[in-house]
């Protein structure tokens, strides 16, 4: 290669046409840049350079339709979030109303027997009154003593029977809200297996996805190994030479001339013919 760039077309031993276009080759960055783009438009090594933008941009699609389909999985998941949302909203609404009733009659039912327990305690009073007082109080006082005493006994009856009536009924909401308890938490069970095995399925999928997608990239970038195994130094230095080489020939020789025998001599002394350049 060094040989042939070093030779020119002329038998001038000054001429630096091969140094200069190596020179000038390895130096002007745009130029060479652009001489190299080129030289590499027949070389193997562009052809390997093909082969590796197609395969990358292979690869760079691979992952936009990789991410078109993790999207679409993301709105798969999305989508069933929001239906399970959905359903438990209504059994959360239902318990909702059932602890609001249930507490509620709770209350009622500590307050009626608060009501209950206080109007024992007048009875009780009311009959010890009427013990104590049975021989010191007159007639009046006696009788004033013993309608108190009736009066408390019809107000414990009555909070007697307000104390049963609300614990009767506490009991059917109580009853109730246990059904209903048991239902939600079952269905509530099932939820949480539904997402389990969604999540897991989906998790599953998505190492697939990537498992195949990393196999699908390998197997581009063993078409650019290929095309690489093919890449020929000896046959991009060749062409390059070939494209670039300034001649065959060494310049000749440079002989001594003597003035005066050239002046004596009318048939001018030719110059030496320019020997080939061995390789």
């Amino acid at each position: 290669m060094t040989a042939k760039l070093l030779g020119g077309d002329s038998t001038d031993l000054t001429s630096t046409v091969g140094y200069d276009s190596i020179i000038q080759h390895l130096n002007d960055s745009r130029k060479n840049c652009k001489e190299f783009e080129d030289f590499l438009k027949e070389s193997t090594l562009k052809r390997s350079l093909d082969v590796f933008k197609q395969q990358i941009d292979n690869v760079g699609q691979g992952h936009i339709q990789l991410a078109q389909t993790l999207r679409e999985e993301a709105k798969k998941m999305e989508d069933f979030r929001e239906k399970q949302k959905l359903h438990r909203k209504k059994i959360e609404l239902i318990m909702e109303a059932i602890h609001k009733n249930r507490n509620l009659q709770y209350k009622k039912t500590m307050e009626a027997k608060r009501l209950y327990e206080q109007r024992c305690r007048d009875k009780d009073e009311a009959e010890q009154a009427v013990h104590r007082n049975a021989n010191l109080v007159t007639q009046k006082q006696q009788e004033k003593l013993f309608l108190k005493l009736a009066q408390t006994k019809s107000a414990l009856e009555d909070s007697d029977r307000s104390y049963q009536q609300n614990v009767t009924t506490l009991e059917k909401i109580r009853e109730e809200w246990q059904k209903e308890h048991i239902k939600a938490c079952e269905f509530f069970e099932t939820q949480e297996c539904e997402r389990i095995n969604y999540f897991r399925n989906a998790l599953w999928l998505h190492v697939n996805q990537l498992s195949q997608d990393c196999v699908q990239n390998d197997e581009k970038y063993e078409e650019i190994r290929k095309s690489l195994e093919m890449c020929s130094i000896e046959k991009d230095i060749d062409f390059f030479v070939s494209l670039r080489k300034t001649g065959s020939l060494a310049p000749a020789p440079v002989v001594y001339e003597n003035y005066y025998n050239t002046q004596r001599n009318a048939t001018p002394v030719r110059s030496p013919v320019p020997v080939p350049i061995s390789r």
